[in-house]
């Protein structure tokens, strides 16, 4: 008789750990008490030692560790497809921040995340990095759905419906770290939106309290040449240089896009053992340009995963993220061995893990850490003949059959369907901002 009593097992077709790398193992068992793993174990031996009080059998299944989304704008999915094929600053200027300015409270905040929660986790996202006004709205958000996030709250220069300055972004933002303070699923994290929009007393401020705090600083940086442009026109230096100046780049700093890189950005990127947050959709989209993958992993650097928000993507699959870094990556340098499957789950796991600092808690199958993890169904049409668990996971579209998901060994999604939240509800949320934002285009 089974010896030891654990809260669930969960027995699968496949597994991928992510560490060790490049590896796939059959028919292997996951052992999980109070949300954490305490065994990973082939089947036939789990089912000798452990009685569970929930036991999953997924035959047909691959199981992987919870994705990490490590940048978004989670109250955009409000803005799907409000503002497409436009430019960057047209997209920002004349399309975005005016829809914003007129819309933006708190209850547009969480009715956007909720929605952007759902669809995360739908697709097998357990963690997400947001950067967006009203953050105390998205922790809201994803208490009641069971998520983990970092908040990089939002400091700007100009006003909006949520602080009127620098300083008051700031004082808020720390105001919020103090309520958050001991939450195990939220941190909080310093948000400077961009190099051209906060000025740099409130840049070395960040820097100097982030440093302080041993709190992380997330930044969209180099995210197009005419921010590149501007930057040297404007301060005589590139946008990294100058936040380097600053004393922003550290190993907390998190760089969003970096699709505009020459040597001597990647040796500051190097030298800080800062991170890049490769947004790859987002940057096609915008006709932004190509992260330079294959130098950044030849220099050594971090590289995480972000969807961006839905209103630049416009979803919010970071598997997705995932194939299309890899393709972009081959296409880009010509060379079809670049970022092989194995590495582009990396990017949309540990990676993330490591960028956001939780990468003893999470990003990987490996006992002792949480109990984030994904199922994904590949008993269809689409996932035959399955010659390579990773190829199957990564070039084609795994997300749409992602069947469990589990947060801190609770249940989110279970047989491809929310738990604990009406889908229907949150559609018709949806419709309605719709109507009231589209009754005033």
């Amino acid at each position: 008789m089974p010896e030891e009593n654990i809260d669930i097992l969960i027995n699968a077709g496949w597994l991928i750990p992510v560490v060790p790398r490049n590896t796939v193992l059959r028919d292997c068992s996951i052992a999980i008490r109070d949300g954490r793993i305490i065994a990973l174990l082939p089947s036939g031996e789990a089912q000798q030692r452990f009685s569970a009080e929930q036991q999953y059998d997924l035959p047909d299944s691959l199981l992987i560790p919870g994705l990490i989304n490590a940048h978004g704008h989670a109250a955009m999915s409000l803005l799907r497809g409000y503002a497409d094929d436009q430019s960057l600053h047209t997209w920002l200027n004349e399309s975005i921040w005016p829809v914003e300015s007129r819309w933006m409270s708190e209850e547009f905040v969480y009715d956007g995340a909720e929605i952007a929660i759902a669809e995360m986790l739908l697709g097998g996202t357990t963690c997400f990095s947001d950067m967006y006004f009203f953050p105390d709205q998205t922790a809201r958000a994803a208490r009641s759905n069971g998520i983990k996030c970092q908040l990089a709250f939002p400091v700007l220069e100009f006003p909006s419906a949520w602080a009127r300055n620098a300083d008051e972004y700031i004082h808020k933002g720390l105001a919020l770290r103090d309520e958050f303070r001991d939450d195990k699923r939220i941190s909080i994290a310093f948000g400077p939106h961009a190099p051209y929009t906060v000025n740099d007393p409130a840049l070395e401020k960040i820097a100097t309290l982030a440093g302080e705090l041993d709190a992380p600083i997330q930044i969209h940086l180099h995210e197009s040449a005419d921010e590149v442009a501007q930057s040297i026109a404007d301060h005589g230096l590139r946008p990294i240089e100058r936040i380097s100046k600053l004393g922003l780049l550290s190993p907390l700093t998190q760089c969003v896009h970096m699709t505009q890189l020459i040597d001597s950005d990647i040796a500051l990127l190097v030298e800080s053992g800062s991170h890049v947050i490769h947004c790859p959709e987002s940057n096609l989209k915008l006709g932004n340009g190509f992260c330079p993958i294959d130098a950044l992993q030849k220099a050594g650097i971090n590289i995480a995963l972000g969807t961006d928000g839905a209103a630049s993507n416009n979803d919010l699959s970071l598997l997705g993220e995932a194939r299309t870094a890899a393709l972009i990556a081959k296409g880009v340098s010509g060379n079809p061995e670049l970022l092989p499957a194995h590495e582009a789950l990396e990017l949309a796991t540990i990676n993330g893990a490591r960028a956001l600092g939780i990468d003893t808690d999470t990003g990987s199958i490996e006992v002792g850490k949480a109990a984030d993890l994904v199922a994904i169904d590949l008993s269809g049409i689409a996932s035959q003949p399955l010659y390579n668990a990773f190829s199957q996971l990564i070039y084609t579209d795994s997300a749409s059959r992602v069947s469990h998901t589990w947060v801190d060994g609770k249940l989110r999604v279970e047989d491809g369907q929310l738990l604990h939240t009406d889908q229907s509800e949150l559609v018709k949320k949806a419709q309605t901002w719709q109507a009231k934002i589209q009754a005033e285009r």
